[in-house]
């Protein structure tokens, strides 16, 4: 298949994209024939296959040195401006009052939900710097896997948001269900409110674990099965078994009036 060349003549008939395409290929030209000319000139200075490895090392650490020093530098920038970003717009005060920073006290985890953002953050950064600097040194395979590893902490720093906004959404749905439902006078509000947490932590988890890319429609179909089966045991408990305990149970659940009519 033959290059169309006329789709590029609006952009060759710029003239500062000549100059700077120009100036590009006298670099990269010039740049190719200094490590032939090195090359030659070791190898008919020394005729050692050592030589000319010390000779590639030396033409590569510097470009690698320099890449990783310019990305450590801008990584620790980026995880300190994530994180007074974040605290800016008060996420670690949503991120306690979800739980999630207990969660992680509980666990042993030192750091919080801001924290560990801001860790995904600069090693995100790291590893871009990496990926740029294999590539620019030639190392294709190595590229691809750094690249792989890349693409997946933002899929991880998804996975934390929607952790933390689901869990300040399920114990909000949670607190105000279960005032009013004491304020309506049904009883066992506390356990209502308990099962509603649960029940959206669930979906917030599948959803989280989706966005990874972790068990897909395995701990999908799982949880339907589960669902279904939890469902159905509890029709046939309620239905066969149980309907003198389900009348007791739904009569209990039922609203009370507070007040009456007097007598006239």
């Amino acid at each position: 298949m033959a290059l169309d060349l006329h789709r590029y003549r609006g952009i060759l008939a710029i003239p500062a994209f000549r100059l700077f395409w120009s100036s590009f290929t006298l670099s990269a030209l010039g740049d190719s024939v200094t490590r032939f000319a090195l090359t030659w000139y070791v190898w008919e200075t020394t005729h050692s296959a050592q030589a000319l490895g010390l000779l590639a090392f030396l033409y590569t650490a510097p470009v690698l040195a320099g890449g990783l020093i310019a990305g450590w530098l801008l990584a620790k920038s980026v995880r300190f401006v994530m994180i007074r970003g974040l605290k800016a717009v008060n996420f670690n005060v949503l991120a306690d009052r979800a739980g999630i920073d207990n969660f992680l006290k509980q666990g042993g985890i030192k750091s919080d939900t801001v924290g560990i953002l801001g860790v995904l953050a600069y090693w995100f950064v790291i590893l871009a710097t990496l990926m740029v600097t294999f590539n620019g040194l030639g190392l294709a395979y190595v590229t691809e896997l750094v690249g792989q590893v890349l693409l997946f902490i933002p899929k991880v720093i998804v996975a934390v948001l929607i952790l933390a906004f689901g869990a300040y959404f399920a114990r909000f749905v949670s607190t105000t269900l279960t005032t009013y439902l004491r304020n309506v006078g049904i009883e066992d509000a506390t356990m209502l409110g308990r099962i509603t947490f649960y029940a959206i932590m669930v979906f917030v988890v599948l959803i989280a674990l989706d966005q990874v890319s972790i068990g897909g429609d395995i701990i999908r179909l799982s949880f339907l099965i589960l669902l279904s089966g939890a469902v159905l045991a509890a029709a046939l408990a309620f239905g066969i078994g149980g309907q003198k305990s389900a009348a007791e149970l739904l009569e209990k659940w039922r609203p009370r009036k507070t007040g009456g009519k007097g007598r006239g």
